[in-house]
């Protein structure tokens, strides 16, 4: 499967990609935002085999988590997907997430709301939704700046690095999504 956008390749992710995501979640601005405290490289190949392996989890499909690349180089730079629920076929949450050298250029949207998009067009869902730290501000701008509404704040739901952290929760329905946000 292969989504293109004005800027970027989605892809799937093969187990080759590795070295790219390692790159980026070894870093400690990755790190910060999850309860890992380093990340090797016996850990990034696991989850990249695991990420690729979602493409033939099930039949039809229900998960796509895809390589985010640029036009015009096949590195991986990040990743985004749209997983359906496991109870019912009309809604799916998003994940995502890039490397630092690329932070602040609109990839992350251009990619996300290419996703949210094709689950709409494609998967035919009815609700696309999306949870966050919310100390993470750059990521709940992404959801926001592609029409997504922040629906909730899950107070202390997640422990790690020896604190609560709190949990934002966004969506967008099929009647409200604009489209995929063009750059």
């Amino acid at each position: 499967m292969e989504i293109r956008t004005s800027r970027l390749i989605l892809r799937e992710i093969v187990a080759d990609d590795w070295p790219a995501m390692l790159a980026y979640q070894s870093d400690p601005r990755y790190l910060r935002h999850y309860a890992w405290i380093e990340r090797s490289e016996e850990d990034v190949r696991a989850f990249t085999r695991m990420l690729a392996g979602m493409r033939d989890a099930d039949v039809p499909r229900r998960k796509f988590q895809l390589a985010i690349t640029l036009l015009g180089d096949p590195t991986l730079i990040g990743n985004c997907g749209i997983r359906r629920k496991p109870d019912n076929e009309w809604e799916a949450d998003i994940g995502y997430e890039l490397h630092h050298e690329h932070w602040g250029r609109g990839y992350a949207m251009e990619a996300i709301g290419a996703m949210v998009e094709f689950g709409f067009r494609d998967l035919g869902l009815h609700r696309v939704s999306a949870l966050c730290n919310a100390e993470n501000e750059r990521s709940w701008r992404v959801m926001e700046r592609i029409g997504m509404k922040r629906e909730g704040l899950l107070r202390e739901a997640n422990y790690f690095k020896e604190r609560w952290w709190d949990t934002l929760v966004y969506g967008v329905l099929r009647g409200e999504w604009q489209g995929s946000p063009r750059q």
